[in-house]
């Protein structure tokens, strides 16, 4: 018989245990990853995001896992429902706290409800685990229950209180591409020239760019790493969500799932890219630069993504929210999902009023933005 419980501090779990549930593919839900965001102090009570993570066991042995958390606010979500708080705030009600499933900081698609393998009739233990997360929120009195970033939103759709979003992000497809000059060749002209001489600008400032991963990636080139994430977050945003200590614990327990991307001027670093690595995705985080160079932000997140998937054989490239300048770069727009449970019905009723429109909306725009894409008409 299995019995489940919410866990308050991921470093009280076994890491082999965690990730023997998780599996080996998808870096952001790794006892790794999640643990460095609590033990830096980046994802903790004091930053808005309490770790409330669901764990069922089943004989010493875990079997069910959902990266939850209890929130104060909605900032580092990537999925915005500020309207809804004001929403809430205008008729005297609390939207906040609210309960979160989101990998923080990070907007990147994945299963939320983890199931182990072993586990048979995955589709009622799923069924079971919302009702039990849900039961939760009822206890807790949190105003509502988020899943961000969701892989199947068809599973979500038995359940009648459940709501489904959409969004769109932009990824690059590896259609068994031999080099980057064979990706090249499957775009309309005029792009291949724009990109082309986007990476002539590279060269010409004598710029030379390496790939580095587990033990190539030394203290020095994180510590500049952070320093250009530190001027870029400080000029769009004035804050800094991620601490250093985060990524030295990466670096500690984690580095062969990262990419870092230097650009060096002779032996002196400019810029900086980190990205994450999977099976199948490669996965564009964050990026800066001490000094203005024209089309290098293209050249370290988009180019030298591309060209790594392909020589690694990974068959997509996500580069992140937003950006319809992905666009010419042959990244294309795709869905993205999210599913919503709201306490208050009537509240529950508008929002869904809200979504149904919305989703029509996003559907639009997503046709309007395929037809922007560089490639070839087949």
């Amino acid at each position: 018989m299995s019995e489940f419980f919410f866990c308050s501090n991921l470093n009280s779990i076994d890491k082999n245990s965690w990730n023997n549930c998780i599996g080996n593919d998808h870096p952001f839900l790794q006892h790794e990853f999640l643990n460095a965001l609590e033990k830096s102090g980046s994802a903790t009570i004091k930053t808005g995001w309490k770790p409330h993570h669901y764990i069922e066991k089943d004989k010493q042995e875990i079997i069910a896992i959902c990266p939850l958390y209890i929130k104060n606010h909605s900032f580092g979500e990537y999925i915005f429902d500020h309207a809804w708080a004001d929403a809430y705030h205008k008729y005297g009600l609390n939207y906040y706290p609210k309960l979160q499933s989101a990998i923080p900081f990070t907007p990147v698609t994945g299963d939320r409800i983890i199931i182990n393998k072993k586990v048979k009739n995955k589709n009622e233990k799923e069924t079971e685990i919302m009702r039990n997360i849900i039961s939760e929120a009822k206890r807790i009195n949190v105003s509502s229950l988020h899943f961000n970033f969701i892989k199947n939103p068809n599973i979500w759709k038995n359940n009648n209180e459940i709501m489904i979003r959409s969004g769109v992000q932009f990824h690059w497809h590896n259609n068994n591409y031999k080099n980057f000059e064979d990706f090249l060749q499957t775009l309309s002209s005029r792009k291949r020239k724009l990109i082309k001489k986007e990476r002539q600008c590279i060269k010409d400032n004598n710029l030379n760019v390496r790939l580095l991963s587990g033990d190539l990636i030394k203290e020095e080139h994180l510590n500049f790493f952070y320093d250009c994430y530190l001027d870029t977050t400080g000029r769009k945003w004035g804050s800094t969500y991620l601490t250093k200590n985060f990524f030295k614990e990466l670096l500690k327990n984690f580095k062969d799932k990262i990419l870092l991307i230097v650009a060096f001027h002779e032996d002196t670093m400019v810029a900086s890219a980190i990205n994450f690595i999977s099976k199948s995705h490669l996965y564009g985080r964050l990026w800066g630069s001490k000094y203005e160079i024209p089309f290098l932000h293209f050249e370290l997140c988009y180019y030298q993504a591309i060209e790594y998937a392909i020589s690694n054989n990974i068959k997509i490239v996500e580069a992140g929210a937003q950006g319809e300048h992905k666009l010419q770069r042959g990244y294309a727009p795709v869905k993205t999902w999210s599913s919503h449970w709201i306490k208050d019905k009537e509240f529950s009723k508008a929002i869904r009023n809200f979504l149904d429109n919305e989703g029509q909306i996003i559907n639009n725009q997503k046709e309007e933005l395929e037809k922007l894409t560089p490639y070839k008409l087949s």
